[in-house]
């Protein structure tokens, strides 16, 4: 045991350690569900396109905007097939590779700073103001994009100091840095950190020099860089002008100097405090067992531990490692961490974007985690070394959780999306081509042009030569721009990523979803008063214009491979079932898994889900069964499902034909549930 405890120490005592323990860290915050997660927000539309429409399909939907970037889907959707495991793992990877190159570039600016370099590193690998990182076909490039970047820096740092490389070092930062000023705007002015860092290099190994010695000097050595620099503006400029951001803070300007330089001025410094203070400040909301659940919490709590031991045992180690505090060089970290900082947000402000923390908009937030993580380590450098340990690992520790905290969340709204398609399939086999799907916004991570792809997926089969069969649109999101209005007869154009949309809203389907509770296709004349809806969803409205017609019971929809298994078969798939049977009037059908979903060992989540058991009972005859169902709805709420029993027995009226029982059964439902004759 002692001679493990030796080993121990002494290979956490070696620089070695680090990458591995930044490893751990980070398979202990990102990968603890790592094999329940899927694909989120604009992965579903991206990898669509990529692995069913193909790469000159992918190709042409980065052509107008990042070309290069697309280069980099090209290679890596050649080697990882279209699995969100291998994604998900990829990204974190690719998250702690840039780490690792971030504390390589430490080390070589402040050698014998390992305390602080590590606390760096860890504060950019648990940044939580930036939520994306489950989004991992997105987010993966994004990463290579960060090493690209990060590894120009060290190959330049290198060069100083390898003379009899420095041109074959020089010319390969020069192309990594030419790549990541072509590919993505992100990271676009962080190339500006440059000179600064340059400079300190000199200025710290070489003592004695004047200042203005060792600005010249930066700047022959920042000339090579600098060239790529300006080659890539005018290329912007005059060349390939379609970028994704383009130049709004200019036009401002001139039309209003002071005003709009003082709007900018309160942006910039509201905006460094939200990435900053406002971001870490959210790492100390803890989990509460009976809202995410006692595994989570577990979970949390385990990675608290586990991550802030770690921590803590690590910067132990570098106590007595560690050079006498030069209160120069940590003022020179702060200050290049600022810098950072500031440029990070050059691309936003120059494009008059909001920053923001919440999803998908924290995506933003990228090109300040280098720059935060070196602003925090340094102010904790001008802290006691004990008391630094503690805060860096507690924090950290905050941070790991928060982020299993996010990863749950990610989890479940996976899981609920599947859930989702899966109701639809079993309620839906088949649509007509050209159907609009109207739904509330129910699902965190996941915009309506993200399962706007799946629902092609599905239900589209066949070469359809760059038209789009089918489009789904959140009301709340598109009504009164891609959605005129809610009303009958409007034609709907779409461009939507892979081709053009052609619809009408009167080829419309309405549904709800709102999990525990099933999917459910809505009705017009039941759910235009329905209360259970809510009433922000703007879906009271929508369902006059659902048209079942629009639902082939014989379809050939498919399931992709990424949602497989197909779930047990519980109430849902009964009561889905049952709705598709009742569309077509098969009334023995409805009746029959109404037989099977009344065994079961489950339960409807919301009283509407018996309505359609109801009325298959009533159309065939049995009337006790019927309302005895229907008493059982208007427990959960009178004031809410009494008016809808009022109004389906109305329907059950006009559709049934006379029969024992009929007219004693509608007139006790009419008494029971108070409807007016």
């Amino acid at each position: 045991m002692k001679s493990f405890l030796r080993r121990f120490e002494s290979f956490a005592s070696s620089p070695p350690a680090v990458p591995w323990v930044m490893l751990l860290v980070a398979v202990l915050a990102y990968g603890l569900f790592v094999w329940r997660h899927g694909f989120y927000w604009d992965d579903l539309p991206m990898t669509w396109i990529r692995y069913e429409l193909g790469p000159d399909a992918l190709r042409a939907y980065f052509s107008t905007s990042r070309p290069v970037w697309a280069v980099l889907y090209q290679i890596t959707t050649k080697f990882i097939p279209q699995v969100p495991l291998y994604w998900q793992i990829f990204a974190i990877l690719l998250r702690w590779l840039g780490v690792v190159i971030f504390w390589m570039i430490l080390r070589e600016l402040w050698p014998g700073r390992n305390q602080m370099a590590l606390i760096a590193c860890l504060f950019f690998l648990l940044y939580p103001g930036f939520n994306l990182q489950w989004v991992s076909f997105l987010t993966s490039h994004f990463y290579i994009v960060i090493c690209i970047f990060l590894l120009s820096f060290l190959l330049m740092l290198w060069s100083f100091r390898m003379g009899d490389r420095y041109w074959v070092l020089t010319v390969a930062a020069m192309i990594l840095s030419l790549l990541n000023l072509w590919m993505m705007e992100y990271f676009y002015f962080l190339e500006l950190v440059r000179p600064f860092i340059i400079f300190y290099a000199f200025y710290e190994t070489e003592t004695g020099q004047r200042f203005v010695a060792v600005a010249q000097r930066t700047f022959l050595y920042w000339l090579p860089y600098m060239a790529v620099f300006l080659l890539n503006v005018l290329y912007r400029a005059f060349v390939f002008t379609n970028v994704a951001y383009k130049n709004v803070l200019a036009a401002n300007l001139r039309a209003d100097p002071i005003g709009a330089g003082s709007v900018l001025i309160r942006k910039v410094l509201s905006d460094l405090w939200l990435v900053s203070v406002q971001a870490w400040s959210r790492v100390f909301q803890l989990p509460t067992p009976a809202v995410d659940g006692p595994r989570t919490t577990v979970l949390y709590i385990f990675t608290f531990f586990a991550v802030g031991i770690l921590v803590f045992v690590f910067l132990s180690r570098y106590i007595h490692d560690e050079k006498a505090l030069v209160r120069n060089s940590t003022l020179w970290i702060i200050f290049i961490g600022l810098i950072a900082m500031i440029l990070g947000g050059g691309p936003y402000w120059l494009a008059s974007l909001e920053l923001s923390l919440a999803f998908p908009a924290s995506r933003f937030t990228m090109s300040f985690m280098l720059g935060i993580g070196l602003l925090m380590a340094g102010i904790l450098e001008l802290l006691p070394t004990r008391i630094r340990i503690i805060f860096a690992s507690l924090l950290l520790a905050f941070a790991s959780g928060k982020q299993v905290m996010i990863s749950d969340a990610f989890r479940r709204d996976w899981q609920s999306q599947k859930e989702m398609f899966w109701q639809m399939i079993w309620r839906a086999p088949g649509l007509q081509p050209r159907t609009l799907v109207l739904m509330n916004e129910e699902l965190s991570f996941y915009a309506d042009n993200s399962i706007g792809a799946p629902l092609n997926w599905i239900y589209t089969h066949g070469d359809r030569a760059g038209q789009i069969d089918y489009m789904l649109f959140y009301p709340t999101n598109r009504l009164n721009k891609s959605l005129p209005a809610l009303q009958k007869d409007i034609p709907i154009h779409y461009d939507y990523i892979a081709g053009p949309f052609d619809g009408n809203t009167s080829q419309a389907l309405a549904f709800y979803y709102d999990p525990p509770a099933c999917l459910r296709l809505l009705e017009p004349d039941l759910d235009s008063n329905n209360r259970f809806i809510l009433d922000d969803s703007l879906m009271r409205e929508a369902s006059a214009l659902s048209n079942p017609a629009m639902i082939l019971n014989d379809g050939d929809a498919q399931m992709p491979a990424i949602y497989s298994p197909e779930p047990v078969h519980g109430w849902c798939y009964y009561f889905e079932k049952a709705d598709l049977a009742r569309q077509f009037k098969d009334w023995d059908e409805v009746v029959t898994l109404g037989d099977q979903a009344f065994k079961l060992n489950d339960h409807p989540n919301n009283p509407v889900e018996r309505f359609v058991f109801i009325e298959g009972y009533a159309h065939v005859g049995d009337w006790d069964r019927a309302l005895k169902i229907s008493k059982e709805s208007y427990k959960v709420s009178k004031d809410y499902v009494g008016p809808l029993l009022c109004r389906l027995w109305q329907r059950i009226e006009t559709e049934t034909p006379d029969g024992l029982g009929r007219s004693e059964a509608i007139s006790n439902a009419r008494n029971l549930f108070a409807c007016n004759p």
